[in-house]
């Protein structure tokens, strides 16, 4: 086996919530930064929230409204197509 060539292992890493919540691991890192935990994660705690990163439901919800407008738009347009038909005829 080759030598010096794993990583330095820290037994006593501290990881930080954007919660707020500390706690201690071992890793590669002596310090790691994370979103969610099993503090704030909804399968841990049991409360049911959206876990937007990057603002991924906020777009979908955009891209959701926008097709319900054109498919409202489009059954517009074909009603006043149908009416002038029926007008012409």
């Amino acid at each position: 086996m080759k030598e010096k060539i794993h990583p330095k292992w820290f037994s006593e890493a501290r990881v930080h919530c954007a919660c707020g919540s500390t706690f201690t691991t071992g890793s590669t890192l002596k310090e790691i930064h994370v979103e969610i935990c099993s503090a704030c994660h909804p399968l841990f705690t049991g409360q049911q929230k959206f876990v937007d990163t990057a603002g991924r439901v906020d777009r979908f919800n955009q891209r959701l409204a926008a097709a319900d407008k054109k498919k409202s738009e489009a059954a517009e347009r074909q009603r006043r197509k149908a009416e002038e038909a029926a007008a012409n005829a």
